[in-house]
């Protein structure tokens, strides 16, 4: 993947005094967060055995799939080492310890990072999962790592994370929909607010990348255009079960999603077309050939997959995951 490095390095230099302006605006402070002991049953209380006992109660009416869903979601959030060790490997990525973009790395991961901690906990006290299977697919996630096609490039990178922030959210909500109407209210909680959290994350990821195109348009739609040939793959592309290879469960999980209407390949045309529009693609001139080539591509791009999406049949085979009792 070529791309000029200079020009990557000014420019990340350049909107990283932006980031720092307005850093706090899209992250919280610390103190003001919900932390995971917020939702969860207290140990501390004589209630603590009733209180599982009735999460367990809840959580038995959750079907199949969403269970699936449901973990498969909770290994993607664990597995966050993979993705903080993968931004700090991007160019023009500062390594300032106290400013800069390592800044926003750390306290990013921070927030992240309470996700993976409460689905978890949720997880373990339900009853209905088998969380040493879980664990060993967690481990081999973040073993793994992942191809994303990104490279070095930090203009395809912040691209993926706005993509990727917007589809977690998504599932995220879709996930607390779905446990709402199984009866499941914090579970429901629970994932509504993570939900919130990713879609903060994915504002602030689209205004860096709005950023971009105001000083490299050019650069920046090929960027785009690139990605979105590739197609975007989600970050637990290589999810895998014990004994079997690396990325053999992930379709699995994501037929279980597409059933159940969680995360569909019309959401990644909604997605798409919320990026055009945010970016403001087809109203972008000053662009060099190969930039106008790239919008070209662009604009056209959601109808052309739209089409596809609609011939797509629900997949029907339920899988036996290894994750899940009974």
């Amino acid at each position: 993947m070529e791309f000029f490095v200079e020009q990557r390095r000014e420019v990340m230099k350049h909107i990283e005094k932006y980031m720092l302006e307005k850093m706090f605006d899209f992250l919280k402070p610390v103190e003001d967060m919900w932390q995971p002991s917020d939702l969860l049953p207290d140990s501390s209380r004589d209630t603590f055995f009733s209180e599982i006992k009735e999460l367990q109660e809840s959580a038995k009416g959750l079907s199949y799939d969403l269970i699936a869903v449901l973990i498969g979601d909770t290994i993607t959030e664990e597995a966050l080492p993979t993705y903080e060790s993968w931004l700090t490997m991007v160019e023009g990525v500062s390594k300032d310890e106290d400013n800069g973009w390592m800044k926003w790395t750390r306290y990013w991961t921070a927030e992240e990072n309470r996700h993976g901690d409460l689905l978890n906990k949720y997880l373990y006290l339900s009853g209905r999962v088998n969380m040493r299977a879980m664990e060993v697919s967690t481990q081999y996630l973040i073993a793994d790592g992942f191809d994303i096609g990104t490279g070095a490039d930090p203009y395809r990178n912040f691209i993926y994370t706005s993509f990727q922030e917007m589809a977690t959210n998504v599932s995220h909500r879709r996930v607390a929909a779905q446990a709402k109407k199984y009866g499941d209210t914090l579970l429901a909680k629970m994932c509504g607010v993570i939900a919130a959290d990713e879609a903060r994350h994915a504002k602030a990821y689209k205004h860096f990348i709005s950023k971009i195109f105001e000083v490299d348009a050019s650069e920046a739609m090929i960027a785009f255009e690139d990605m979105m040939r590739k197609k975007i793959v989600m970050p637990a592309h290589f999810l895998r079960e014990v004994g079997l290879k690396i990325g053999q469960t992930f379709g699995h999980f994501t037929d279980a999603a597409q059933r159940l209407g969680i995360y569909t390949a019309i959401d990644y045309v909604d997605i798409l077309k919320e990026l055009i529009e945010d970016w403001h693609i087809e109203s972008i001139t000053d662009l060099n050939e190969a930039g106008e080539k790239a919008r070209d591509y662009l604009v056209k791009l959601p109808d052309r997959l739209l089409r596809v999406a609609e011939r797509m049949k629900n997949p029907m085979l339920e899988y036996k995951f290894s994750w899940i009792n009974g």
